[in-house]
């Protein structure tokens, strides 16, 4: 076999085709037959695969000179498994199928060392994948971006209280007097959600998070002269954290007050389609970490090339000591499989049981207001009604009332259509937006403005994508008999998605509500309230956080609205005392 690559291209020089490709051209497309592979010379190319996890980030990974793409192809003869495209004008070299099995005519050992060195590639990424130990960082930007975070947490942790909350309060103002603007950009980057919703949650997450921050103890938290225990919280250390695309301001400085609030350092990861927004808000933060004289690297974020694949090196890093991963399922479980501590979300799916006791108009309102709320985005928001047999009519006739556009089983078929793959994924460009302009595009209509739509399910089935998590303002609607019925209704939609997170309730009877407290396996009950405003604690006395565990419910650590205790090792002293 030759020794090199390049020895291997001057032998296949022959066969091989010199492609000239510019930015943003394809190579090939996912789903295309495989039928050649790739030598760059020059330039870069990214790895892109598709996936029905919105804050899930499409980019695999980069590649540049010396680099092969799309060799799987010819090991077997598989569809393409991802998408190539040009990130910087690229020279390559082509080596198709039907040249390969010349070569094999002519000169069949070649053909058995090309065989051999494209394995011996898709085997060294394989064992990278299977690695967690495995950090891929080429050019050092990992190990520089955490080391020099462990540098300025070390300095940041020796503040005063008085200090580090006069610059959280900083943050929060300079964030609120932007909340528009940045609400604005984030919406003309990602094409998701409203502007005046988005200025909502920019809000809750600098002032309201702010005030619950405010008077909360580090260091020494508690002391207890009759149990003789002292209770202190130590930083972590460096925190890396996820950055959705459907919440990519309010996270971000949601994340960033409650890691300066435990005095950690903070690294952003935020999805590729949010790095214009990234640039701003990370800005933002730098301008008043640099007037209070914060040590630089203390807060900082990904700012070249991010993709999975570098992700996945900061998990593995051992600099870093807790990953807070807020994003799609796959992102999750990689936190979690990464061999370092995380804390993890998990998806939505919010059942809510509408008794036969509430006013029905008031509880209709809050319905429409909370999942129209940023174009349904919020994943504890209401995804499921399901409603008394005894109200069911009047329920929905105060639904049309205020805004609810209720559709006919027609309606409900031209709705499934366009807003369903064959795979049964919300198409991408309707995920996260206003519900009139996906009426429009399904053909319904009414005489008003229609602010939520909800689609009547006569069954209960996993196969069925108006029983899982909807990132559209549309909501599915059940019809029980009673109370009982209603239950298992919202216990069989939780089997199916969204366990751990969250349920909702609507009745006048506190025992009602106690039992399905007891019986929902989530995180968090809401009764009587709009449940996306009452997850993050906006009209109820949750925590306001950004980030909604689900607990071993939903294969995560714990069921909290976290926080900046969740940042902190708790350590305890513990005075002898006399049996």
């Amino acid at each position: 076999m030759p020794s090199d690559l390049s020895t291997l291209l001057q032998e296949l020089e022959p066969w091989l085709e010199v492609m000239n490709s510019s930015a943003e051209e394809s190579l090939f497309n996912e789903g295309d037959p495989g039928d050649s592979c790739f030598f760059i010379e020059s330039g870069v190319v990214r790895v892109e695969q598709e996936s029905a996890e919105i804050d899930t980030e499409p980019v695999l990974g980069y590649f540049g000179p010396g680099d092969i793409v799309g060799e799987l192809a010819l090991l077997d003869h598989g569809l393409r498994s991802a998408s190539v495209v040009v990130e910087e004008d690229l020279v390559a070299r082509k080596l198709s199928e039907s040249a390969l099995s010349e070569i094999g005519s002519s000169n069949p050992q070649l053909q058995a060392q090309v065989y051999q060195y494209l394995g011996a590639i898709a085997a060294g990424r394989l064992r990278y994948e299977r690695n967690t130990e495995t950090v891929y960082d080429p050019d050092g930007e990992v190990h520089e971006m955490v080391s020099s975070a462990k540098a300025a947490q070390k300095i940041f942790s020796s503040w005063s209280s008085d200090k580090v909350q006069a610059l959280l309060s900083r943050i929060a103002a300079v964030a609120a007097e932007r909340s528009e603007e940045q609400a604005k950009l984030a919406v003309e980057v990602t094409h998701l959600g409203n502007v005046k919703d988005k200025t909502q949650k920019n809000l809750v997450a600098s002032l309201g998070v702010l005030k619950s921050l405010e008077g909360q103890a580090t260091g020494l938290i508690s002391r207890n002269t009759d149990t003789g225990v002292s209770i202190f919280g130590d930083p972590v250390g460096v925190v890396f954290a996820l950055v959705p695309q459907t919440n990519p301001v309010s996270t971000a400085v949601f994340k960033t007050l409650i890691a300066l609030k435990s005095r950690n350092a903070l690294i952003l990861s935020y999805h590729r389609s949010a790095l214009r927004v990234a640039e701003e808000v990370g800005s933002m933060i730098t301008e008043v970490l640099e007037e209070f004289g914060a040590p630089s690297g203390l807060v900082s974020w990904i700012k070249n090339r991010n993709s999975r694949r570098k992700t996945q090196s900061y998990f593995r890093h051992q600099g870093v000591s807790l990953i807070l991963a807020t994003g799609g399922r796959s992102m999750v479980r990689a936190a979690y499989g990464s061999g370092r501590p995380a804390i993890g979300v998990g998806s939505g799916n919010t059942p809510v049981l509408v008794c036969d006791d509430v006013r029905l108009k008031r509880c209709a309102e809050q319905i429409v207001l909370s999942k129209s709320f940023d174009n349904g985005l919020i994943c504890g928001a209401e995804h499921n009604l399901i409603v008394f047999d005894s109200i069911y009519d009047d329920f929905v006739q105060v639904l049309e009332e205020s805004g609810a556009a209720v559709l006919s089983e027609k309606e409900s078929n031209q709705l499934l259509k366009t807003l369903y793959s064959p795979t049964g994924q919300i198409r991408r460009h309707l995920v996260g937006q206003a519900a009139s302009d996906i009426a429009r595009e399904a053909g319904i209509e009414r005489k008003s403005q229609i602010s939520l739509i909800v689609v009547p399910v006569n069954q209960i089935k996993k196969e069925n994508p108006l029983c899982r998590e909807k990132m559209a303002p549309v909501l599915s609607l059940f019809r029980c008999i009673n109370q009982e019925e209603g239950m298992d209704f919202c216990e069989r939609i939780l089997e199916i998605d969204g366990a751990g997170h969250s349920a909702a309730i609507h009745s006048a009877s506190k025992e009602t509500m106690d039992e399905f407290a007891r019986r929902m396996p989530v995180g968090r009950i809401l009764a009587n309230t709009p449940a996306a405003h009452g997850v993050v604690g906006i009209t109820t006395g949750l925590v306001p956080s950004l980030t909604l565990g689900c607990g071993t419910f939903g294969g995560t650590s714990t069921t909290d609205n976290v926080t900046y205790t969740h940042l902190m090792n708790i350590k305890r002293l513990a005075e002898g005392r006399e049996s």
